[in-house]
């Protein structure tokens, strides 16, 4: 797989892992909260092997910040 570089966690995540940001080559990995089978359903054209997983706004708004 990839080496992945931990960016930052969701700051309202506790003592838990996620929601998180990694970069690794070429872009980001995201680990959230799994979805729920009726959200995940729609989903567009989701291969085996892809998922969708639920990540907070500002997880992702900080990139806007270092960009």
């Amino acid at each position: 797989m990839r080496n992945l570089e931990f960016l930052w966690k969701d700051v309202t995540s506790g003592g838990g892992g996620c929601p998180a940001l990694y970069k690794t080559e070429g872009g980001y990995v995201v680990q959230g909260i799994k979805l729920d089978d009726e959200t995940r359903a729609q989903l567009r054209q989701l291969a085996d092997n892809e998922d969708g997983v639920f990540v907070p706004a500002n997880v992702l708004d900080r990139l806007r910040e270092v960009g």
